[in-house]
């Protein structure tokens, strides 16, 4: 996603090589090349590095269109990139470059509608980024894809990776989406080697977090829980599973891996064989249909491919 820059005055362009980790005085280099040298390409700014022209040219973020029978469904991102961490996923990989405004987040259902002449009727804000830590920009794309877009708020759902903080927050909003907490495992020191994130924000206070979330509003969580061989699909794992959520009208949604070379973690064998053991222990339980794999279109993985093939171009 791309800000434009044309039009920022001397004190908006230190700010941005400020925010860009660079000293303020490129902020003036950079009002020169804009206005007096009249520079129309980034490229033919010599006195910045190569490194510092790819970050002024601009980032990946991506989108991901799903059809089902009830209709269009969209994944969006909130972020470029991600500092969430989680060793399983793409998302993350380089880290967080910034939150994305409300508009920016909207613009993915607006481009999407246009270029696929289709109406979106279902949003998960699962895409690149953790929505929590992009708060007020988050719900005010919410907002306004309910009352503008006419989405409705049962028809959205925000994933996030367990900031406690936020489902507090979200829990007071008056809002009837749809919250899923990334879970992948039920044992606190597993998900924390998983989701460095959990270091910060325990099991058993995230639980109680969530358990008050739904007190609060009366809309049942989905729980999400990839599968990883023989690291979460242990028989201890699946007991686990039942123990927490056996006889509750909140959902776990169990998910096949989607594999990231980097990483060594690979999809379990055993998916069918645990939604049929937590079916019949009484866990409320679906298996998230695979989408997207054959074009790398899950977890941040798009985003990464179009950074590897501009890179050998």
């Amino acid at each position: 996603m791309k800000e434009n820059i044309f039009g920022k005055d001397i004190n908006a362009c230190e700010a941005l090589m400020t925010e860009l980790g660079e000293a303020k005085y490129r902020g003036k280099q950079l009002y020169q090349w804009l206005y007096q040298k009249r520079c129309e390409n980034f490229s033919e700014m010599t006195n910045f590095s190569s490194a510092l022209r790819e970050k002024l040219d601009g980032q990946y973020i991506e989108a991901v269109l799903m059809h089902y029978e009830h209709g269009a469904s969209l994944c969006v991102s909130t972020q470029v990139g991600c500092n969430m961490g989680c060793k399983f996923c793409a998302s993350t990989r380089g880290g967080k470059i910034r939150d994305l405004t409300a508009g920016e987040i909207l613009a993915q259902i607006y481009l999407a509608e246009k270029d696929e002449n289709l109406r979106i009727s279902n949003v998960v804000i699962m895409g690149i980024g953790e929505p929590l830590e992009n708060y007020d920009a988050v719900i005010k794309f919410i907002r306004i894809a309910n009352t503008g877009f006419g989405i409705g708020q049962r028809k959205i759902s925000l994933s996030t990776c367990g900031i406690i903080p936020g489902i507090e927050a979200l829990a007071e909003e008056n809002l009837q989406i749809n919250l899923a907490i990334s879970l992948h495992s039920v044992f606190a020191e597993r998900r924390k080697q998983l989701m460095p994130i959990a270091n910060r924000y325990d099991f058993e206070p995230l639980m109680e977090a969530c358990r008050a979330y739904f007190k609060k509003t009366g809309r049942r969580i989905t729980y999400e829980y990839a599968l990883i061989d023989g690291y979460n699909d242990r028989d201890e794992d699946i007991t686990g599973l039942i123990k927490l959520l056996k006889g509750s009208q909140n959902h776990l949604n169990l998910i096949g891996l989607n594999e990231v070379q980097e990483t060594p973690y690979k999809e379990s064998p055993r998916l069918s064989y645990i939604l049929g053991v937590l079916e019949k222990n009484g866990v409320n339980v679906t298996m998230r249909r695979k989408m997207g794999r054959d074009i790398d279109a899950a977890c941040g993985q798009l985003r990464k491919k179009r950074y590897k093939d501009k890179v050998s171009l």
